[in-house]
């Protein structure tokens, strides 16, 4: 989208990604992210969480990948970051020593967020 930079992340490690799925905080910020694209004041209201914490959990979702920031460029200079879940797939295989994590971030879909969400709170 025109006067929108994206930033992208690495693979992710499955520890973090197993970290932040424990995470309620990291687990609220995923699903609303995953509806539409929300500030970090919007999701400070919207998940009731200081905007500290928010941040926090913003930092941990892009470095894993699950989250994305777009930096939405306005016509005096000004800018604001609106932060989008970002998944299509997230698939977890145990091999013979270890966990393999593979994330597809090609484009969010909220149903599969609210339902990796459902998922990973009924463990």
């Amino acid at each position: 989208m025109p006067g929108e930079l994206l930033r992208v992340a690495e693979d992710p490690s499955p520890t973090e990604v197993f970290a932040l799925l424990d995470d309620e905080y990291a687990r609220a910020l995923l699903a609303a992210t995953s509806h539409r694209p929300m500030t970090a004041t919007e999701l400070s209201n919207d998940c009731e969480m200081s905007l500290s914490t928010v941040y926090r959990g913003l930092e941990a979702l892009e470095n894993c990948g699950l989250v994305a920031a777009r930096t939405r460029l306005a016509d005096d200079v000004h800018h604001v970051d609106v932060y989008e879940a970002q998944m299509d797939e997230l698939t977890v295989c145990l091999t013979e020593v270890a966990f393999d994590v593979s994330l597809s971030v090609e484009s969010k879909t909220h149903e599969f967020a609210d339902a990796l969400v459902d998922l990973w709170e009924g463990l």
